[in-house]
């Protein structure tokens, strides 16, 4: 009897099995296409155009800066009667003035990921949050960036112009 009990339970669950992997609902999108098309994207490029101008605009001031010291380093050195002090403490000038350059251009790189990050992880939050709706609201299970994915089915469901459609994109 406990046998037979068993394979009731055993059949069940494979009867049960069988019949929620035929209402499996997979969707893919690409995910980069999408953020390209949203609008507030153009803004988070903008803002983060701006900052990098900035920091050039920065960079050339100093570079600038560097030039002209390391001009007057030059001629001070080959002058005839130049002080060997002052030729000393051009040099060293000039030498700090690279070093902050150097210093800088580190400082700005990470400063200007950390900026990116800033102005697009809302866009990437929002269309993410488009993409969960739309999925719980199609019944799928999982949804596959396209670019990502080698082989996708017919029933797979394209949810871009779903997506697109719940962030007022058209």
């Amino acid at each position: 009897m406990r046998n037979f009990f068993k394979v009731i339970v055993f059949c069940s669950v494979l009867f049960a099995g069988g019949l929620s992997a035929q209402t499996l609902k997979f969707g893919h999108i690409d995910f980069q296409q999408l953020l390209s098309v949203m609008p507030e994207r153009e803004a988070a490029k903008t803002a983060l155009e701006k900052v990098q101008a900035d920091l050039e605009t920065k960079l050339q001031a100093m570079q600038k800066e560097y030039q002209e010291k390391g001009k007057e380093y030059v001629a001070l050195a080959q002058a005839k009667d130049a002080n060997e002090a002052l030729v000393k403490a051009k040099q060293d000038e000039v030498q700090s003035i690279q070093e902050r350059i150097q210093t800088f251009q580190q400082t700005a790189q990470e400063s200007l990921q950390k900026e990116e990050s800033k102005q697009f992880q809302p866009v990437i939050e929002k269309a993410r949050k488009a993409i969960t709706e739309v999925a719980k609201e199609q019944g799928l299970l999982y949804v596959f960036e396209v670019n990502g994915v080698l082989y996708h089915s017919e029933q797979s469901v394209d949810l871009s112009a779903l997506v697109k459609t719940k962030l007022g994109i058209k």
